[in-house]
């Protein structure tokens, strides 16, 4: 099944952030479709130049094809954003005019059944953005007992029923009962015993498995750490979050570069900057949608 078009998100908001402008070197450090990658190199012509990087091939393919008007002025690179440095410069694009990263996964990957990101249609349990490696998460799943279960539950998808989902299922897993998302959001929906309006009960454990799969909040790290030696003076970094692990990781390295004269970084945002109603009306994915921008001196 192809991925369908992405829409991006708070595209006004980042582009006003990030101000590319002619002549400047950007890098999309989650590329996906290309859709912000897109209106970058469109504000930046004639000259400007954009790096982007995925680690979902299918995605970059997308991205490809959007991109092709652009030529050159777009280099495409199938790899993680923990690797930007090694890319980046391998690119002669270190150091860069800006940098954008949107978190998480996008709606082509959750509407793709195949790819195991939602219980929404039977698939696999996969869930890995790139599919050409790493561990799936019905691997995963066998893996790790009851106890590390909980608290990869309890750690990434801050799930109060944790302990009970875990052992139940490990259970299943055991019984060889659990091989595709319905069945396994069928389960953690007869664990839970409370509801939340407007969520799925299996949402956390979905979340926590998906961030355990790909490592997401250790890649945020290491590109948060590496950021000060990827931007030129004035160049500016972009980070669209989607939930609170996430958003808490990148605020709290933003307030600390920008505590330390040495990195000479200033925030651009000192709250975070929500979609507006009108954007959400149009796209609901969008709402939980929260971007912050920071500046090198």
């Amino acid at each position: 099944m192809a991925l369908g078009r992405h829409t991006p998100v708070m595209l006004d908001e980042v582009l006003a952030w990030l101000a590319p402008r002619p002549g400047g070197v950007y890098c999309d450090a989650t590329v996906g479709h290309g859709g912000h990658a897109e209106h970058v190199l469109a504000q930046s012509a004639p000259d400007g130049r954009l790096v982007g990087l995925d680690r979902d091939e299918a995605a970059l393919q997308a991205a490809r094809d959007r991109l092709a008007p652009f030529g050159d002025r777009a280099t495409l690179v199938h790899g993680a954003f923990s690797a930007a440095r090694t890319i980046l410069a391998a690119c002669g694009a270190l150091p860069c005019d800006g940098l954008l990263c949107d978190l998480g996964v996008s709606s082509p990957q959750l509407d793709a059944p195949e790819r195991g990101f939602s219980f929404r249609a039977g698939g696999p349990l996969d869930m890995r953005m790139d599919r050409s490696r790493g561990e799936t998460a019905a691997e995963a799943l066998a893996r790790l007992g009851p106890d590390e279960l909980a608290s990869v539950l309890r750690d990434y998808g801050e799930e109060r029923y944790a302990g009970r989902i875990a052992r139940v299922i490990h259970e299943a897993v055991a019984r060889d009962e659990v091989h595709t998302t319905t069945e396994l959001q069928a389960l953690v929906a007869g664990a839970v015993p409370t509801r939340e309006r407007h969520k799925d009960p299996a949402t956390r454990t979905f979340q926590a498995l998906r961030l355990l799969v790909n490592d997401e909040l250790g890649e945020l790290d290491q590109l948060l750490h590496d950021l000060p030696d990827l931007l030129k003076p004035g160049g500016r970094v972009v980070f669209i979050a989607f939930h609170s692990l996430e958003d808490r990781r990148v605020k709290l390295a933003f307030r600390g570069l920008a505590a330390k004269p040495d990195q000479r970084f200033r925030r651009l945002t000192f709250k975070a900057q929500r979609p507006s109603a009108a954007e959400v009306a149009r796209n609901p994915r969008a709402r939980s949608a929260r971007l912050r921008a920071v500046e090198r001196c």
